[in-house]
């Protein structure tokens, strides 16, 4: 079974990133031949600084290393060392209806958030589609807001398909309902754009400042306290045992314990829970070369893997 899954160099990743496409990654290395991509070239809809995105691209590397994917179980690669995905993104774009790109709410998402309405912008989703079918990827772990883009491949996939054969192998999405939505420091969802995220390379002064902004009511310290919709229990249900969890949501109920305590000890569960994700990056950062030698392998991997596809579909439409 191929998995596959990317993540955008649009800044560095947070806690969001983490325990929402991370780690669910880091766990699927272990069931089968997993491909994980930089989207670099996605990330030029937004980036446009090339220092920032050379940068950013580093630390999506870093920290996935640092995370726990491991190379020998998984090809850790950017998206733009591999080229034929665009000429495949540009195969499929002759055969993808306007109707299917005018339905895809993350174009209309992205411009009501301010993102000029670039034809990349647009046409996001065919190079999605490419990047996911490129592969013969089986199975795309994404959350549930994220299915329309393995459905629109699919749906590309099998418009392809009835023109040209059967060149393109149909992915399955894995919808991962158990990943909640990591709520953000001001209790929207925590995303680079909104500014409201807990950064994993965070000094430790700014991770605890930031830990003990969240925003909470003003129940008095004796008072029993709400745990419906508690920024500082959703968060720490991300790290803490069922049994450490129980305790504090009971804590929350009887009263007699301010949310300054509560948020000292969610620092130290979050802080202590990356512990081993700050001694990995400690080492990768002192050898350089150890980063860019495994993207290269992993492009050399994925790309050997591209061109059996692209060779397919090259044949297919008569360009062989």
């Amino acid at each position: 079974m191929r998995i596959l899954s990317g993540i955008q160099p649009s800044g560095r990743l947070h806690l969001g990133n983490y325990f929402g496409m991370m780690r669910p990654a880091i766990e699927l290395q272990e069931k089968g031949e997993a491909f994980y991509f930089i989207a670099d070239y996605h990330a030029l809809t937004s980036i446009q600084s090339p220092a920032d995105l050379r940068v950013f691209s580093r630390e999506v590397a870093l920290d996935l290393l640092a995370s726990g994917l491991d190379p020998g179980r998984a090809v850790l690669f950017r998206q733009s060392d591999v080229p034929e995905v665009t000429e495949l993104s540009w195969i499929l774009s002759t055969v993808t209806p306007m109707g299917l790109l005018q339905r895809c709410h993350s174009y209309k998402d992205k411009v009501a958030r301010g993102l000029a309405a670039s034809h990349g912008l647009f046409a996001y989703p065919v190079l999605m589609a490419a990047d996911i079918l490129i592969y013969d990827s089986d199975l795309v772990p994404v959350g549930r807001d994220q299915k329309q883009h393995v459905e629109v491949a699919r749906d590309i996939a099998i418009k392809f398909n009835e023109i040209y054969g059967q060149a393109l192998k149909l992915p399955e999405a894995e919808i991962r309902d158990s990943v909640a939505v990591v709520p953000g420091l001001d209790g929207q969802k925590m995303s680079k754009s909104y500014g409201n995220g807990i950064f994993l390379s965070e000094p430790e002064g700014s991770f605890r400042k930031k830990v003990m902004g969240i925003k909470t009511d003003s129940t008095p310290v004796e008072a029993p306290k709400s745990i419906e919709g508690s920024l500082i229990l959703q968060l720490y249900r991300l790290v803490g045992t069922p049994a450490e969890c129980r305790a504090m949501e009971a804590s929350f109920q009887a009263g007699g314990t301010g949310y300054g305590e509560y948020k000292k000890e969610l620092f130290r569960a979050l802080w202590g829970h990356f512990a081993n994700y700050r001694r990995r990056r400690a080492e990768l950062e002192a050898s350089p070369g150890r980063v860019e030698a495994v993207l290269e392998e992993g492009a050399m991997k994925a790309r050997a893997a591209a061109r059996v596809v692209l060779g397919r579909v090259r044949k297919a439409v008569g360009l062989c």
